[in-house]
């Protein structure tokens, strides 16, 4: 398993928990794992909950691409190595571009094929458009790459699916869809509500409309602020927790002030996971208004606490009106769909109570990690190369 990120080394974002905890459940399976990841302050070697992490230090001067290459270097040098400690490898799993030149290298140099998941795509990244940063051009390559020369594609929806066949022009017939997961009631906290909002100069008794994610333009947190004006319309003590940093934080707090809701809306920037998991736990409703969402694990942390989600159309794990509300990626259908769940308490109440159900029957770790050895099943049996 390669990755840049995992959760016991150095964590970015929401690749870092599916790498560790899939690894986790093939481990349980029976299957030796190795995770090659950036070794940051922690130890170059380790064994935790049965997966062995092989931390790798490399040069971290210059912008990002030269980076991800020496990680990338590093990562085959050290496949090499312990290749002759432990055995030949039968196969190598990478997630993202990140590590695509590692793939690469331990492909055509240790002739071990590899499967690769793409979480998310440079053009989604950016809002579905094209960036203007001239290394953008080169992560869509590296991707590319990715797609072409690994053995099987791992997405997590059917819309990223769809994404990558028509960006990078990749067949159908290499893409397997297998969801992302959660460990059900791992986030669940037995509090006091009303005293988690208190902490935020919310009063107990004021709805809370929680957005947790990356403040840029692909996460959308400004078309809920946008919204927010046409919700207060309906009910003026609904309140709303911006959770996360990102570029368009300063500018989504200038926008609530030019609004007139700069009253309603709490802006903390990071915050540690416990006070996340808590504020999860306490809100009334979790609001996901992403441009593009490859995935969503949000949402699943949203009906893993038994919250009812409002997210656009964006995100494709959501069964409309059943588990959750889909908006348009507009402000003001944001707006309708917020106002009609605060309006309608008993469509809360089954609609949060059936995304719990989905998250302890479809989401777990196990179940994703036998989908994703049947996966590993069908490349063997192709002796290493794409199955026809």
């Amino acid at each position: 398993m390669l990755s840049w990120e995992s959760l016991y080394s150095v964590k970015v974002g929401g690749v870092a928990p599916h790498v560790s905890e899939i690894s986790e459940a093939l481990a349980r399976r029976g299957h030796e794992v190795h995770i090659f990841t950036r070794r940051g302050e922690f130890d170059s070697f380790d064994r935790i909950n049965g997966v062995y992490y092989q931390r790798v230090d490399f040069e971290e001067s210059g912008g990002i691409l030269n980076q991800m290459d020496n990680m990338s270097r590093a990562m085959a040098d050290r496949f090499g190595r312990v290749s002759k400690i432990f055995g030949q490898f039968d196969l190598a799993h990478g997630h993202d571009w990140h590590v695509v030149g590692a793939l690469d290298q331990i492909k055509h140099q240790y002739q071990v094929p590899y499967i690769w998941t793409i979480h998310s795509t440079e053009w989604g990244r950016n809002g579905n458009s094209p960036s203007q940063w001239e290394g953008s051009a080169e992560i869509s390559h590296r991707e590319w790459l990715g797609g072409y020369e690994s053995a099987l594609i791992i997405v997590t929806t059917e819309r990223m699916r769809e994404e990558i066949r028509q960006i990078y022009s990749i067949p159908d017939s290499k893409i397997r869809t297998i969801p992302n997961g959660i460990i059900a009631g791992k986030i669940r906290r037995a509090l006091d509500p009303g005293r988690i909002k208190e902490r935020f100069g919310i009063s107990p008794i004021e709805p809370v409309v929680l957005f947790c994610g990356r403040m840029n333009y692909q996460k959308g947190p400004d078309l809920l602020v946008e919204a927010i004006p046409r919700i207060l319309r309906e009910r003026g003590d609904v309140r709303f927790i911006f959770v996360g940093e990102g570029d368009m934080r300063e500018s989504c707090q200038r926008l609530a002030h030019d609004l007139g809701v700069e009253f309603a809306c709490r802006f903390p920037g990071y915050l540690p996971g416990a006070t996340k998991e808590e504020l999860m736990n306490a809100c009334d409703m979790v609001c996901v208004p992403s441009r593009n969402e490859p995935f969503g694990v949000v949402v699943l942390e949203g009906w893993d606490v038994g919250k009812p989600v409002v997210a656009t159309e964006a995100i494709s794990i959501i069964r409309n009106f059943r588990d959750g509300i889909l908006a348009y990626v507009q402000p003001e259908s944001l707006a309708w769909c917020i106002n009609h769940l605060l309006q309608h308490p008993d469509e809360m109440r089954r609609m949060s109570e059936e995304g719990q159900r989905r998250v302890e029957t479809e989401y777990s770790w196990d179940n994703i990690a036998r989908l994703t050895e049947g996966v590993y099943q069908e490349v063997m049996a192709a002796g290493g190369k794409r199955p026809d």
